[in-house]
């Protein structure tokens, strides 16, 4: 069958050509490996610190600081910092350590060491703040208005203050309550507990009843007799936690809850303050996930004051930011939706009118970066491409920084070089908004790191022109395009990564490397576009690697991610068998020998393509992979499934044990024995399955990893990967 192809770009595009051969190790390719940072290309550290002035580290020992066109000095060094230390009657610093920046107009650093979190003055050359950190506290969120850190000890929540005092927010000692952490199992954008007021004052947080979840039994095999540890874990169609809100004033020491009421079983997510610490705004969305209201309530009493809007669609709705307050309009709110079928900005009034929608069009806004110091205008990154790029709208390989201004409703697009107009940017604002650090990368540019005046839209300093890290190795060329997917109609990008030094007249096997699920994206236009350390040693040992992004996968806006909703597995294997049609008209690819492999979603997928299409796919390797999606867990599962009392034909054409009979070519599957995320009876029922069918897959568990194989063991986990393939393909 004919497809056509539309390319982006070039398409033959080596990723460098070189005249010398050396060999490339998995240690020297995968995260974890020996020496994997020194193929990567050279980072800075670039930090705004007070108003406008950047540090950036100069070697390993020392910062450099400078306003933007002005001469850079030593602003800090681990000499200096040791002597301060030493001062102290504390332990010196054996190299500098992460910096964070607790104030946004204070020349203040922050940094731990040896149990203590000290803060550096760089004017006054001098420690300026010292806290003891309690030996059993996690989640710490500092307050740069009153100084004092929220954090978790145990269950329960408790304030650091300036001075040492902890008080205790909560006394929670009912099993299965947990309080400042974070809830919903992550999803809709949550990462943390606690929010502090705008002023200090006052600290929300959540509390989790987590009572009622059933106990999924991790075991602990490092003890002299294993040991159960049982995490809550709920499956979908079954009881979830219910979670509520309270208000901590620090003066008082009361806690305000916020009469959230009935059902319990909703998720309140994106919480939000008023500038005036008076009101709390949540965007709370039902367990069907398909109404989210966004709803005030005050902050004193706990009372409902308002709902400001209601979110509704047939498939689904997710937010994933809360509302964000204008500087110096405190009745006008930000909020981020996909209600036009794309992610973007909107202007409210706390009324709960709508000003006006801010951007639009067949593009996505991925993250507002902040605003000016009068709020005058918004810094915001999107796929929406520059005027002058080669990208065409609609297609997510660029990531580009606009500057918009909120009267006027007009972007500005703040990457202008004429060699920066493709690829992907992110960007640091300055406090005041009138610098950006600009890191940049493209195809062919490992990394740029430049400063832009954003109020002259110009780039006034560059801090980094990266080497290409592979200078001196030969490497393989990638090709890059478009096919069609199985709607006949829309266009799907992809990369080939074919062997090293080709032989045109001879036949390779090829690998397929698949995710094609939601909040993922693997084709990108960034430096060597997506291709992995993996990807490469694979094409220097005679492999050519596909990959596609099917419908399914993010940043192609709300109807190319939710054609997946209640059928999971359907379009997206469609789309990645029209990737192998596509393969399978390159000479050089052996038709014959054709695998699969992928992780979590993507190990779903494997083995859901080796058993749904034994005739194309002969080997697979699935790490992690999810195979009843009724054991997968509620915010995620019963968002793209639905719950399965309404579903139940979606659950059934989901469920891989039930297609184990089907399966012919080799098939590796790879768990880790305490995966919070894909638990672990997902891998060992599909076993348990083939047993019954006289179906024989291959397996490898990976003691005490999660849901990733991460750190030091990585390199051996792709070491087993590479040995299946070369073994059966």
């Amino acid at each position: 069958m004919k497809i056509n192809v539309w390319i982006i770009g070039f398409l033959l595009f080596p990723l460098c050509v070189m005249a010398q051969k050396k060999d490339l190790t998995l240690q020297d390719l995968i995260p974890g490996g020996k020496n994997y940072a020194k193929f990567q290309p050279e980072n800075k550290s670039v930090i705004w610190v007070g108003d406008d002035m950047y540090l950036e580290m100069e070697g390993k020992d020392a910062y450099t600081g400078a306003k933007p066109n002005h001469y850079p000095e030593i602003r800090v060094s681990r000499t200096t910092l040791n002597k301060k230390l030493q001062e102290m009657g504390l332990d010196t610093l054996s190299r500098l350590p992460k910096f964070t920046v607790p104030y946004k107009d204070k020349s203040v650093l922050a940094f731990s060491h040896k149990g203590r979190t000290l803060h550096y003055d760089l004017e006054e050359g001098r420690i300026v703040a010292d806290y003891t950190m309690p030996k059993a506290g996690e989640n710490y969120d500092f307050c740069p208005a009153n100084h004092s850190f929220a954090f978790t000890e145990g269950q329960n929540l408790k304030v650091l203050l300036p001075d040492g005092t902890i008080k205790d927010v909560t006394n929670e000692d009912k099993p299965g309550i947990v309080c400042g952490t974070s809830v919903h199992q992550n999803e809709f954008g949550i990462r943390k507990g606690t929010f502090w007021s705008p002023n200090g004052s006052a600290l929300a947080f959540y509390r989790m009843d987590e009572s009622m979840v059933t106990d999924y039994p991790f075991v602990n095999i490092d003890k002299r007799v294993a040991t159960a540890e049982p995490h809550k874990y709920p499956m979908a169609g079954m009881k979830s936690h219910h979670v509520t809100v309270g208000v901590y004033n620090l003066a008082s020491g009361k806690t305000t809850w916020l009469k959230t009421g009935t059902p319990k079983e909703k998720y309140l997510t994106n919480i939000a303050w008023s500038p005036d610490e008076q009101t709390i705004y949540i965007a709370e969305l039902n367990r069907g996930q398909d109404t989210m209201k966004l709803v005030a309530y005050s902050a004193i009493t706990g009372e409902k004051k308002a709902l400001l809007f209601t979110e509704t669609d047939k498939h689904y709705v997710e937010p994933q930011h809360p509302a964000l307050f204008v500087p110096g309009h405190p009745e006008q709110f930000i909020w981020q939706s996909e209600r036009d079928g794309y992610n973007h900005l909107y202007l409210y009034n706390t009324k709960g009118e709508l000003l006006k929608q801010l951007t639009k069009g067949e593009w996505v806004v991925l993250s507002v970066e902040g605003f000016d110091e009068k709020g005058e205008n918004l810094f915001y990154t999107a796929t929406k491409p520059h005027p002058l790029s080669s990208y065409s709208y609609g297609t997510p390989l660029c990531m580009t920084n606009w500057k918009l201004n909120l009267k006027k409703g007009e972007s500005v697009c703040l990457n202008h070089e004429a060699i920066m107009v493709n690829g992907v940017h992110r960007a640091e604002v300055s406090p005041s908004g009138r610098y950006i650090v600009d890191s940049y990368s493209s195809w062919d540019i490992p990394r740029k790191i430049v400063i832009t005046d954003t109020k002259r839209n110009k780039v006034v300093d560059t801090l980094l022109e990266a080497e290409n890290p592979y200078a001196g190795y030969d490497m393989p060329e990638v090709e890059r395009g478009q096919i069609t997917a199985a709607d006949g109609k829309t266009k799907l990008n992809y990369f080939l990564v074919k062997p090293l030094n080709m032989d045109s007249t001879k036949q390779y096997p090829a690998i397929v490397y698949v995710y094609g699920g939601p909040h993922a994206q693997l084709v990108t236009g960034s430096w060597m576009g997506g291709v992995s350390g993996w990807d490469i040693y694979m094409a220097r040992r005679g492999y050519a690697i596909f990959t596609v992004d099917s419908r399914g996968s993010v940043n192609r806006g709300h109807a190319f991610e939710t054609v997946i909703h209640r059928n999971l597995g359907v379009n997206e294997m469609a789309d990645q068998v029209k990737g192998v049609e596509f393969l399978k008209t390159k000479s050089f690819i052996d038709k014959d020998r054709i695998g699969v492999h992928g992780w979590s979603y993507g190990g779903f997928m494997t083995t859901n393509l080796m058993c749904s299409y034994p005739d194309i796919f002969k080997v697979g390797v699935a790490g992690g992979p999810v195979i009843d999606w009724s054991n997968y867990e509620i915010m995620y599962g019963e968002r793209y499934m639905d719950h399965p009392k309404e579903n139940p034909e979606g659950y059934k054409n989901a469920n891989l044990k039930l297609k184990a009979k089907n399966l012919r070519g080799r098939l590796l599957l790879i768990h880790g024995d305490i995966d919070p995320v894909v638990v672990w009876q997902h891998s060992l029922g599909f076993l348990k399955a083939c047993v019954d069918a006289n179906t024989y897959p291959d397996y490898f568990v990976y003691p005490r990893h999660e849901h990733n194989v991460i750190g030091k063991d990585r390199p051996h986990l792709h070491e087993l990967i590479t040995r299946y393939f070369d073994d059966h393909l």
